[in-house]
């Protein structure tokens, strides 16, 4: 047999997937729940991951789709360290949005892995003890536990 296409690999399909569901993502109108979704399906595509980073930051964007990216962020965290804090700080743009309550939840729920970032750790701390959000509070509580938890398992480190 004599292919002259190469086989596909399986980063290289990944890379497709991604780049097919974001062009799809950016075609759709502003509050599709489409949107979210599309974060749904790119969940573990490390193709993504500087995709989810701006979604997460953009005030503009569907609310909803924010709250998947950050999700998706907690459990997949970049392990390039220059993404990984892009990310953290994305997340933490999320958090000072005064008019998302339930992506300032997240985002706060999603810093653990990202707390080796000073500005982010502070910001966390600051979070958990004053937030004028009980779930906001909250969120950055569970978010701290977390992060002792995955520094004593070895597991938050990139």
């Amino acid at each position: 047999m004599n292919d002259t296409n190469p086989p596909t690999t399986a980063a290289a399909a990944a890379a497709e997937a991604a780049e097919r569901l974001i062009a799809e993502f950016r075609a759709l109108p502003p509050g599709s729940d489409r949107k979210r979704e599309i974060i749904t399906e790119l969940d573990a595509n490390a193709q993504a991951l500087p995709f989810l980073v701006s979604v997460v930051a953009d005030a503009e964007e569907y609310g909803l789709a924010r709250v998947e990216s950050a999700t998706v962020l907690r459990v997949w965290p970049p392990a390039d360290p220059d993404l990984r804090r892009r990310a953290g700080r994305a997340l933490l743009t999320a958090l000072r949005d005064p008019e998302e309550d339930l992506v300032r939840q997240y985002a706060a729920m999603s810093l653990a892995p990202y707390t080796s970032d000073p500005l982010v750790a502070m910001a966390l701390d600051s979070t958990a003890r004053a937030d004028q959000d009980p779930l906001v509070r909250d969120s950055a509580r569970f978010s701290i536990k977390e992060a002792h938890r995955l520094q004593e398992t070895g597991a938050g480190s990139p």
